[in-house]
């Protein structure tokens, strides 16, 4: 088995309707006030699921997502016939999480960013426990679609969730482990991005087969 133990979580589960425009004025305190005209509603997001979280040049991190600055993209487009400079800019902006270490200056060991959809949360995982490093930023979330949700190309809702895992038992909130067990087979409690983000919030414990064995969420 191998496991990691989970500190200093925090999740950003907003309104369903929050706009990049309502995230700006709620998160303000949190962000010098010339990287928020920059900043995606995703990157909002991540740096308050991070904000307070120390990161060091020998810690990793692991970043989920679907759809990414989907939104960002979708407004830009919006703006034809006369292209926005400015909305051209933040679509092509660095991901949610580069936004935020390119704006706390703060290098890494390793950034792995992870997409994908049914099995996402289960390779960020994975990639959390194969990790060198002693502490890893586990790291993810969506920014909400417009029209483009209605191509199943964007995400339903904006949340964010950063979770520092480490190899310290002591005064952790919780556990992440991977039991090999070649009769595990992939089954369909693979929770989504959203559904994950969600029982971190809540503390709810999850537990399912994928990879060659069994992985588990627990809490203390």
């Amino acid at each position: 088995m191998i496991e990691r133990f989970i500190h200093r979580l925090q999740v950003e589960w907003p309104a369903a309707d929050e706009t990049v425009a309502d995230a700006r004025v709620r998160l303000a305190a949190k962000f010098p006030r010339t990287a928020l005209r920059r900043m995606t509603h995703l990157g909002l997001l991540v740096g308050s699921a991070l904000d307070g979280t120390p990161l060091g040049p020998d810690d990793a991190v692991v970043y989920a997502t679907t759809f990414a600055e989907t939104r960002a993209l979708e407004d830009f487009l919006g703006s034809f016939p006369t292209a926005s400079p400015l909305l051209f800019q933040t679509s092509i902006h660095p991901g949610a999480v580069q936004q935020v270490l390119i704006g706390r200056q703060q290098p890494v060991a390793r950034l792995w960013p992870l997409a994908g959809r049914r099995r996402l949360v289960e390779q960020g995982l994975l990639t959390a426990l194969l990790e060198p490093a002693s502490r890893v930023a586990f790291v993810g979330g969506e920014e909400r679609g417009t029209w483009m949700l209605e191509h199943g190309m964007a995400g339903a809702r904006p949340f964010a969730f950063a979770a520092m895992l480490t190899r310290d038992a002591a005064r952790s909130e919780g556990r992440v482990t991977f039991s090999v067990d070649d009769r595990q087979g992939c089954d369909e409690r693979c929770p989504s991005l959203p559904v994950f983000a969600e029982a971190l919030g809540a503390r709810r414990p999850l537990r399912w087969g994928g990879a060659g064995g069994e992985i588990a969420v627990t809490w203390a």
